[in-house]
């Protein structure tokens, strides 16, 4: 148990703080890597890493450690767990066919969206996410989406919170100017971003719901400027999108959550 919350497992919370240490930065990890990232002390950072090892999670490679595809038992079960998994990817690739671009759907997680599903475009885009990858939501279309649906208290929360960095100089980091977003995304039912997390990248998202009109996920469609107008984008692929997510909404509404 925790020393300062006696409902927490001390050794549950580090283990997957050095879990969570792992990415694409950080594919391998020596124990003192690993106790500098996360800062736990050597020996048991190097404990938990033996536990993950024995247990099946990770590898030993020389001193490094690795990841085995063991780890992924860990999210799938939260995606099989969710109506979007089986419901959503149909329409999801048949609206991906239709305008010939990338379709994704995220949920928010503190600050950041989180890619539970895609499906990407034949063609090349700048940017690759697959299931699993976090990004900021301010400055995200399904992040805009997401943050508009939330309790005014929760939004509140999320803007003392989080810091509103300039990815581009057309990223919005001004509060009251991103609120008027927000307010903007609740009141069309959708949102369109154009270069704020990357130059050269514009997306749009709506809300996936349920019967009651809780905010699910969101639903986006990401296309490269240099072949989409923002009025092209929003003339035919923004009705696109509304009726998918409208479709994908009708099927998983009624589903448990």
């Amino acid at each position: 148990m925790s020393r300062e919350d006696p409902d927490v497992i001390d050794s549950v919370e580090k283990a997957l703080r050095v879990l969570m240490t792992f990415s694409a930065e950080y594919p391998a990890l020596t124990v003192s890597e690993t106790a500098e990232l996360t800062g736990l002390t050597r020996a048991t950072a190097r404990r938990v890493l033996l536990t993950l090892t024995r247990l099946g999670f990770a590898r030993a490679d020389d001193r490094r450690f690795r990841l085995n595809p063991s780890v992924l038992r860990l999210g799938y079960g939260y995606l099989s767990s969710q109506p979007w998994w089986d419901h959503a990817q149909p329409h999801m690739r048949t609206l991906a066919n239709r305008l010939d671009e990338s379709c994704s759907m995220a949920v928010l997680d503190g600050a950041d969206i989180v890619y539970v599903a895609r499906v990407p475009s034949s063609r090349s885009m700048s940017i690759t996410l697959t299931t699993g990858s976090r990004l900021p939501a301010y400055p995200t279309s399904m992040g805009r989406v997401l943050l508009a649906a939330l309790p005014p208290d929760e939004l509140d929360a999320y803007f003392r919170d989080v810091t509103l960095t300039a990815l581009t100089e057309h990223t919005i980091t001004d509060e009251a100017r991103l609120r008027g977003e927000l307010d903007a995304v609740r009141a069309r039912g959708y949102a369109l971003i154009d270069g704020e997390r990357e130059i050269g990248v514009r997306s749009i998202a709506a809300p996936v719901r349920t019967r009651a009109g809780a905010v699910l996920a969101a639903l986006n469609v990401s296309v490269n400027a240099a072949r989409i107008s923002v009025e092209d984008l929003t003339e035919r692929c923004v009705p696109a999108l509304l009726e998918t997510a409208s479709t994908i909404s009708a099927e998983v509404g009624f589903t448990d959550h």
